[in-house]
């Protein structure tokens, strides 16, 4: 039996029907990814790939200082607390007791310390004065050289924070970068960084699009070419069109101003994270017959 948060978790990921995802996960043994790809297959839905849950809140932050930048990531409960100074205050003293320190791993972060005692303890007495569960989960620290820039963007008040470091150009069009970044979502840099697993994945699927689509195999196996390119435009940030002009890639667009992005940093709040949504499930199930 097919559970009811099965098939709401597959339509939140796919945005197909109800009935749809209900056979997809049927014809799948309740394997999630292979619904994901077998709705793909039937065009019945064109989610690229499992789509993440928005939904935890907090904020999303960068502090640069000369040739360090650190991203950070902390999650409240509600949106309101997000927008609490007390809040605030505590993702500003995360984010300067970073930069001065070599941590390497969230653990390390949470032993670092602060006026108050650790990371840990600053997070707990926090929880207990706002009331709410606060949780520090990820933080990118980079470091450049001279020669290199930081692109530093804040979209949405703190939902969404990108750091880009580019070699040869200025900041501005650093920031440029990362404000395409912020809105277009891709997923890496660099067509070499799509993992090969996830590059054979999608070319089964356009395939089995293609062959969907009446097209004998051998032709498929063409078309899958063509099409993995627009998959590339899709997640690698050098082979989006620049969202500032169209006409030219986000690659193109940094080596005009004779510069190369080396790295990028995107935190979207809550990504991947799971919401509460009590009675959903029941609601799905009584339209299922469950």
């Amino acid at each position: 039996m097919i559970s009811a948060s099965l098939v709401k978790e597959l339509r939140e990921k796919t945005g197909a029907g109800m009935l749809d995802c209900k056979k997809a996960l049927e014809a799948n043994n309740g394997d999630l990814n292979a619904s994901i790809d077998w709705l793909r297959e039937k065009g019945i839905s064109k989610a690229a790939k499992k789509a993440d849950r928005i939904a935890a809140e907090g904020l999303a932050a960068i502090l640069v200082e000369g040739n360090d930048a650190v991203a950070v990531e902390i999650n409240s409960e509600t949106d309101f607390v997000a927008k609490n100074e007390e809040f605030k205050s505590l993702v500003d003293e995360v984010l300067k007791t970073i930069i001065k320190s070599d941590a390497k791993t969230v653990e390390e972060v949470l032993e670092l310390s602060t006026n108050e005692g650790t990371i840990n303890d600053l997070i707990v007495a926090k929880t207990a004065k706002i009331g709410e569960k606060l949780s520090f989960r990820r933080f990118e620290h980079l470091k450049k050289n001279d020669d290199e820039s930081f692109g530093s963007y804040i979209h949405m008040g703190g939902k969404i924070a990108v750091l880009t470091l580019i070699k040869g150009a200025n900041e501005e069009v650093a920031k440029d970068v990362s404000m395409h970044a912020a809105a277009m979502r891709p997923s890496y840099v660099k067509t070499s960084e799509v993992p090969a697993e996830e590059l054979e994945r999608e070319k089964t699927v356009l395939k089995e699009q293609a062959i969907n689509e009446g097209k004998p195999a051998e032709i498929a196996e063409k078309m899958v070419a063509g099409r993995i390119q627009k998959f590339y435009k899709e997640i690698c940030l050098e082979e989006q069109p620049f969202i500032k002009d169209g006409d030219i890639s986000v690659g193109t667009f940094v080596k005009n101003n004779g510069g190369e992005i080396l790295k990028m940093v995107r935190f979207e709040v809550g990504e991947g994270m799971e919401k509460r949504e009590e009675n959903f499930a029941e609601e799905v199930a009584k339209q299922i017959g469950q």
